[in-house]
């Protein structure tokens, strides 16, 4: 199938899911605010703790937040249009994931779409504005050459978060219960790349930097933006980071579907 007719699917599919969800009104913005303000509460703890202690190994207030909003800029955008990763524990216990297999259509590209996660919305949004501040409030000297490799570093970066959700969430195939609580353990990991990778021991760092390249959403992009130097070029592993993030996931989830026995438990 091509790239077009995937896209073209995508929007149809997706569309039909932000239909369904818009006719709950008051769950919509529940969902959004609840989001945003757990954003805000975390920025201000950041604020009350660099308020006292301006400089924290080497990393200023505006240096943190942008880590700390790139964990949940991510996060929003792999909620509001990857949903159906964190859908597919219920697919394969429910045995829903059979009429998925007998359409025409990537069964991956199903799964993406099976929900939306309005909670993105709020992490999108103030992620965003977060970001927007940590890259206004810092001196840092833009050409068009840094801004585009920024853009290419925020594309690697959601292409690795969606990347490990899928491949988390596809333990499903294998752990067949509804309590399945690796995908969370996962996901809850992330915390670790909010702040800069150097509070943490050796293991930390290789772990978060290979196995679960979190570090390549936050801290790298970072590095390179703000000039720290003696990590010149590591961001330059991004891309590989993703391509094999992506790579992985989609072979896990692959092996997966292929022992996908219809119900489970």
């Amino acid at each position: 199938m091509k790239m077009s007719q995937m896209l073209y699917l995508y929007k149809r599919l997706y569309v039909q899911q932000l239909k369904a969800i818009l006719e709950y009104n008051k769950d919509f913005y529940i969902l959004m605010c609840s989001a945003a303000l757990t954003q805000i509460l975390g920025f201000v703890f950041l604020w009350v703790i660099y308020d006292r202690i301006p400089d924290i190994n080497g990393w200023r207030f505006w240096e943190v937040t942008f880590m700390y909003a790139m964990i949940f800029l991510t996060e929003g955008i792999g909620s509001l249009f990857f949903e159906g990763t964190w859908r597919l524990g219920r697919l394969v216990n429910m045995g829903e994931l059979d009429r998925y297999l007998l359409r025409p259509v990537p069964v991956v590209l199903q799964v993406f779409c099976t929900g939306i996660g309005i909670n993105g919305l709020g992490n999108l949004l103030i992620g965003g504005v977060i970001v927007w501040q940590s890259l206004v409030h810092s001196p840092i000297h833009w050409t068009p050459g840094k801004a585009a490799i920024l853009i290419l570093l925020f594309i690697t970066a959601v292409i690795i978060r969606v990347s490990i959700n899928l491949a988390g969430n596809s333990a499903a195939f294998w752990i067949r219960n509804a309590g399945n609580a690796f995908p969370l353990m996962v996901h809850n990991l992330s915390d670790l790349a909010k702040y800069p990778i150097t509070l943490f021991p050796q293991a930390i760092r290789i772990f978060i930097s290979t196995v679960l390249p979190y570090a390549f959403i936050s801290f790298y992009p970072a590095t390179y933006i703000f000039g720290k130097s003696g990590w010149s070029g590591w961001w330059l592993l991004a891309p590989v980071a993703a391509i094999g993030s992506a790579a992985a996931a989609y072979g896990i989830f692959r092996y997966g579907l292929s022992k996908y026995e219809s119900t489970g438990n």
